[in-house]
């Protein structure tokens, strides 16, 4: 057993560049404690002030992507519950009754039959055609809002990139800025420093503008899904409309 401790600490010492019961090297040691003592902090404060925006990017796309897991959901578009009560509406003719319903659900298809329903009681004298412009019309609204919202998410993967670049350019300018008032290259640190915050934001710009991207792309599959469930659903509703539709029956309820 202890021959082979004996055989283990030669070739760890080879290895290291040291034969056995001599002194490591001092500069060997050095970067080893230097490896040691740097954590995760210090290089995220290595990056220099860059890292401020990029922590603040960082921050929004986190707190988008939440909020987007939790609001792009198929009950936020299409409810159940509210389909089965505009077509029972609908088949009675009870418009009046289904625009209350409406007006109390905050879904997207509700909207869309909300504003259709509003120009109808507005305009006793509307067609079906007139009808279907107008829920085409709030429903290409409705989904341009969903589009807009993982936008966001898009805009973040492309700007973190930059703005991490931005701190690349400000790194090297640094790292020159030694060279040109230092030719022999005497202060190896403050080189190295340069370089190392353009690394540093260089990595922290790809971190950020990754997952975002990559989170867009999930949500731009999803919200495309809940668009094409928002226009069956409104055209489902619209075709139930035309088949109990009477022009001029749009008349308020007697009291």
């Amino acid at each position: 057993m202890l021959r082979k401790l004996q055989i283990g600490a030669a070739v760890f010492a080879a290895a290291a560049g040291t034969a056995p019961g001599q002194d490591a090297d001092p500069a060997l040691e050095g970067v080893a404690d230097a490896a040691g003592d740097t954590d995760l902090w210090q290089v995220l404060v290595s990056g220099g002030p860059v890292m401020i925006p990029l922590a603040a990017l960082s921050v929004i796309a986190v707190m988008l992507i939440i909020i987007y897991f939790f609001s792009l959901r198929r009950g936020a578009v299409v409810s159940g519950r509210y389909m089965r009560s505009a077509e029972a509406m609908l088949r009675k003719g009870d418009y009046y009754g289904l625009l209350a319903v409406s007006n109390r659900h905050s879904n997207s298809v509700a909207r869309v039959m909300r504003r259709t329903l509003d120009f109808l009681t507005k305009n006793p004298g509307s067609t079906l055609t007139e009808a279907r412009e107008i829920a085409e019309t709030e429903g290409t609204r409705q989904a341009s809002g969903l589009n807009q919202q993982i936008v966001y998410l898009a805009d973040i993967g492309t700007i973190a990139p930059m703005v991490g670049l931005f701190g690349t350019v400000l790194g090297m300018i640094k790292s020159f800025s030694v060279l040109a008032h230092d030719a022999a290259a005497t202060r190896p640190m403050l080189l190295a420093d340069g370089v190392s915050q353009a690394l540093v934001t260089t990595a922290a710009g790809l971190m950020i503008g990754i997952p975002a991207m990559a989170a867009y792309a999930f949500f731009r599959g999803r919200v495309q899904g809940l668009i094409a469930d928002l226009e069956a659903a409104t055209t489902q509703l619209i075709a139930l409309m035309g088949a109990h539709f009477k022009p001029g029956s749009m008349r308020p309820p007697e009291d």
